[in-house]
């Protein structure tokens, strides 16, 4: 693959790495990346047409329909700086998402280059998530595990008492990782038969050991 030309799909489970690993993508690789938080929170904060459709789903707690979320990403991949490559952080999420990705790709005249899909158990990413402490004041992410505060439950840099959000919560965290199972298992079988080449990593171990792997694969470094 060739460095600022790649097209690429980078998937997993939350916790699984993605946001880590894909930033050192863009900048070796010199691409942008896009994830559908992201994507949509830009297009409400925009006010697009789009936008506006989603932000009613999102205030009545709804999902925002697969069809306005592949409006959106038909956007961003019609920009200029995605012409010569770009990584989609997380998406798709569904069967129905691949589906109308390639038919979205193909009317821009783009093909995927690769699906990374960074798979770690469920106790490790259980493990990662639940351990996570988050301090409402400054920010500052820490976990019990692997970079705990030198003064535990209180923040280093501004001395605020850490915190748990909800979602970091464990019978949330399973809760997340079963559904995102039922959508995804779907999604890696259709990749497997599919033409776009699927690479399953084990994403367990330090982050430099997988982007090493992930360098290898997509060849820019």
């Amino acid at each position: 693959m060739n460095a600022g030309k790649l097209k690429i799909v980078l998937l997993g489970p939350p916790g699984a790495g993605k946001g880590t690993q894909g930033d050192r993508l863009v900048v070796d690789c010199g691409i942008p990346k896009y994830a559908t938080g992201d994507i949509l929170r830009d297009a409400v904060r925009s006010g697009t047409a789009l936008g506006l459709e989603a932000k009613q789903y999102m205030d009545a707690g709804e999902l925002v329909p697969d069809e306005v979320v592949l409006g959106m990403v038909r956007e961003v991949l019609a920009s200029p700086e995605s012409r010569n490559g770009f990584i989609l952080d997380g998406f798709p999420r569904t069967l129905a998402q691949a589906e109308g990705l390639d038919t979205l790709l193909a009317d821009e005249g783009f093909k995927l280059d690769a699906v990374l899909y960074l798979g770690v158990p469920d106790e490790e990413l259980v493990r990662r998530l639940a351990g996570r402490r988050v301090c409402p004041g400054c920010g500052a992410v820490y976990n019990v595990h692997t970079s705990a505060s030198a003064a535990k439950g209180t923040c280093d840099s501004c001395g605020g008492a850490l915190e748990i959000r909800d979602d970091d919560k464990e019978d949330v965290v399973r809760n997340r990782l079963r559904v995102y199972s039922e959508n995804t298992e779907p999604l890696l079988d259709w990749y497997r038969t599919s033409p776009t080449t699927l690479h399953e990593l084990a994403a367990v171990g330090t982050v430099d050991e997988i982007y090493s792997e992930l360098l290898d694969l997509v060849g820019c470094s």
